[in-house]
């Protein structure tokens, strides 16, 4: 019999497609599905904030959130441009920015929020992100947005970013990526990256990111040795 999606003739047992046809529909059925669940996770992002809801009397007083940069005298600081924001906005995507906003903190009296080690880019990134839930990402950005989303518990944002980041994980970046990753508590990055460690042992191990990494932070090595004898036990096995 002829396949129905590809025409190519298939045995009578299968079911009106051929194998190589239900394959790729089951891998685009997947696909819908991650899609679906990841919009669903986008409207109820969005859903936090209800513009009219009598809780916020606030919702259109303005806030400045600066880009602060410090210099070697942790005295001196320097204020780059800043980003408007609705108070309201901030209380309801992130905990933290409500604590500091609900409270008698020095955030809520003077209207101004400083954040420090971040550009202007990215902290205008962060908040368009916190009005729209939308972000065009490199790595570059994937990594400060997460270190941002992390610090302000913007979870849906850090989720988003750890995503992309473990999507870009190679042999070249994975050694920096599991430090990353250990260090903000980035799960699934984690995983992977130290799947690819793990199963590039030999090549990785001779890096200087390795090297430095074994005198820095040995914990994390004594990790990786336990996932390779592990994996390498189960082969066995």
């Amino acid at each position: 019999m002829l396949c129905l999606s590809c025409g190519v003739q298939y045995k009578k047992v299968d079911a009106g497609t051929c194998r190589e046809c239900y394959e790729e529909a089951s891998e685009t059925k997947e696909e819908l599905k991650r899609e679906i669940e990841d919009l669903k996770a986008k409207v109820a992002f969005l859903r936090l904030w209800n513009p009219v809801d009598p809780k916020f009397p606030n919702t259109y007083t303005d806030l400045l959130l600066y880009a602060v940069s410090d210099s070697g005298d942790t005295s001196i600081y320097t204020l780059t441009a800043a980003v408007a924001a609705h108070r309201a906005v901030l209380i309801c995507r992130s905990p933290v920015f409500k604590a500091m906003l609900e409270n008698e903190m020095e955030e809520s009296k003077t209207c101004t929020i400083k954040i420090h080690d971040v550009s202007y880019d990215v902290l205008r990134t962060f908040v368009k992100y916190l009005y729209t839930a939308e972000v065009l990402l490199d790595e570059e950005m994937a990594c400060n947005l997460l270190v941002l989303a992390e610090k302000y518990q913007v979870k849906h944002l850090k989720a988003f970013c750890e995503k992309f980041m473990t999507s870009k994980v190679n042999r070249e970046n994975a050694i920096v990526s599991y430090v990353f990753a250990h260090q903000h508590g980035a799960k699934q990055l984690i995983e992977t990256a130290l799947s690819l460690i793990v199963d590039n042992m030999g090549v990785l191990t001779q890096r200087d990111e390795y090297k430095e990494l074994v005198e820095k932070d040995p914990r994390l090595v004594v990790e990786i040795y336990e996932a390779y004898l592990t994996r390498a036990l189960n082969t066995a096995t």
